[in-house]
């Protein structure tokens, strides 16, 4: 079988590190123990019981019948689209298959958002869909109201509505118990020893892909063959475990930003591994941050802490401008790992690939890659938030220091008192300037925008990003809240505290009720971002928080230009 190409082009001092770890690790057979599942590769402490990834492509591919069985089934029912409603690892292979195999009637809501729930509703014959559940647990705040959401909308026009629904869950959860309840029409089980961000190719990845119509056997055969080379002992001829010790060593070495570079008809592969290695790497103080759909800039306008992948694919057309930029950054001695795969198909190659390379990472950074103890937090947060508003009917109070112009700015008093020493003048300008200012070597930026996910709000919040990253030359993050909540969010409040943070909110133009709930989507995303916010506050980042009232993209086009 035909299999992805890979080559490496490394710094001296990062190559003769790889090559001692290489050693290392033949000689204590760490590879041959991660297949043993050997929780002291890592810590020593529970690793052992997420490691069902390893062989769930091979479970899988004993069981495809099943998904045949629900291809004829849609077909057959005359579903016109599929709706799948989940967040992070349950939705983000879903999400990279359906946009990079273009299928344009699967949809993914992950977010609170009331105009993006809206947005999705307005796209959809409700008649005609088929939903689809997907939570391991079955208690994630997100996938529950959006079930209840949609059961009650397809309740006003069926006698029926559980026939349109299918539910991803882990056996005994307590979606389990609801889909049953409300006869739904399938439910397919996921392995409990298979993490979220691990479960491309479980039945969380599968499930979807079946329902968009792709061919299940060939994604598992490739998906297979690559996780056949990574049980090879001999750690530099294992193509998951050598990219791991790179990406480990890179780290060590002060390289902690992984920057990802993707051909335009896979550019989505970039989300599904900000959340696979954000969430992995980022914690106990330490964290490898991918950086995805970054503007590529010139050689020398990189700084020593990044480490750059190209994932391209075999007779994809080249942009001449970025191949020749990759190219003087690697003349330039920064480390590159190019990637081409031979067809779309081959990206499950890399699903495994990438899984066994973060594990390793993890192992040379000495952390356990397989718990998120800090996403935990933020959810804690926001419940917080969301119970005072079932026992009170509002939200709790809160007062920014400055506000103008339909703009308010909130932090803590300690990082507000810094903004106030470094603003050279009072205005929203004068502030967002001295925030960024606050960005120092080896630091990211990161843009957390609780807003609706669409192109136009992207554009924005891109272009904002662009100035920050021409004006300060560090590394930059975009995200879309909640859903990176279930993602890099890990990693900025468990990893290094080295990240700049502007997390942007606004008043919903309108809001949607949670049937059974007394709190409305737009009270779950507020109470989400503000416990996100808070959190970032209590582990000492420096963070300011920007809400916009009135007209959205008045208002970002007013940021943008305060950026100077």
């Amino acid at each position: 079988m035909s299999m992805n190409a890979i080559s490496y082009s490394l710094p001296a001092r990062i190559e003769d590190k790889v090559r001692e770890k290489i050693a290392e690790w033949n000689a204590e057979n760490k590879v041959r123990r991660i297949w043993e599942k050997d929780a002291s590769v890592w810590t020593g402490d529970d690793e052992a019981k997420w490691l069902g990834w390893l062989t769930i492509a091979a479970e899988e591919a004993d069981e495809t019948a099943k998904y045949r069985d629900l291809q004829n089934d849609i077909e057959q029912a005359g579903f016109t689209d599929v709706l799948l409603m989940g967040m992070g690892g349950s939705s983000l292979c879903p999400e990279v298959l359906a946009v990079t195999f273009g299928k344009k009637n699967f949809h993914i809501l992950d977010s609170t958002v009331p105009s993006q729930v809206k947005a999705v509703e307005d796209k959809l014959d409700l008649a005609r869909t088929l939903f689809i559940v997907a939570s391991k647990s079955g208690s994630t705040l997100e996938p529950n109201c959006f079930k209840q959401y949609f059961f009650d909308r397809v309740s006003q026009i069926s006698d029926e509505p559980g026939k349109q629904f299918i539910a991803i869950t882990d056996p005994g959860s307590k979606m389990e118990q609801i889909a049953k309840d409300d006869g739904f029409r399938h439910i397919f089980y996921g392995k409990p020893e298979v993490g979220g961000r691990f479960s491309a190719l479980s039945a969380f990845g599968l499930t979807a892909a079946a329902s968009m119509g792709l061919d299940v056997d060939i994604l598992l055969d490739r998906a297979n063959a690559m996780a056949e080379l990574c049980m090879r002992h001999d750690t530099k001829e294992n193509p998951g475990a050598l990219l791991g010790l790179v990406l480990g060593v890179c780290h060590k070495l002060g390289r902690d930003k992984l920057t990802i570079f993707t051909a335009p008809e896979i550019h989505d592969l970039g989300a599904w591994l900000e959340q696979l290695i954000a969430e992995s790497t980022g914690k106990n103080g330490v964290a490898i941050i991918p950086v995805d759909r970054e503007p590529i800039l010139d050689a020398e306008d990189y700084y020593s802490d990044r480490v750059f992948v190209h994932i391209g694919i075999k007779g994809s057309p080249t942009d001449e401008n970025t191949y020749s930029k990759l190219e003087d950054i690697e003349r330039a001695g920064h480390p590159m790992i190019r990637i081409e795969l031979e067809s779309l198909y081959h990206i499950s190659h890399e699903f495994f690939r990438w899984e066994f390379a973060t594990a390793v990472a993890g192992a040379v950074m000495g952390i356990n890659p397989f718990n998120q103890p800090d996403v935990e937090s933020a959810k804690i947060e926001a419940r917080k938030i969301t119970d005072e508003y079932e026992q009170s009917g509002s939200l709790p109070s809160e007062t920014p220091f400055f506000e103008a112009d339909g703009v308010s700015l909130f932090s803590n008093e300690s990082n507000a008192a810094a903004l106030n020493e470094l603003a050279t003048e009072v205005s929203i300008a004068g502030y967002l300037k001295a925030h960024i200012s606050r960005i120092a070597s080896n630091d990211y930026f990161s843009l957390l925008g609780y807003i609706e996910m669409n192109a136009a709000n992207e554009t924005a919040l891109q272009s904002i990003r662009e100035k920050v990253l021409h004006k300060e030359l560090a590394a930059t993050c975009l995200g879309f809240g909640p859903r990176f909540l279930h993602s890099t969010g890990q990693a900025y409040k468990g990893g290094a505290n080295n990240g700049v943070f502007l997390q942007i909110t606004a008043d919903d133009t309108i809001d949607l009720p949670v049937p059974g709930q007394k709190y409305t989507f737009g009270i779950v995303k507020t109470a989400q971002a503000r416990g996100d916010f808070q959190v970032l506050l209590d582990r000492g980042r420096r963070a300011l928080r920007l809400h916009i009232g009135g007209d959205l993209s008045s208002g970002l086009a007013k940021v943008k230009e305060a950026m100077g």
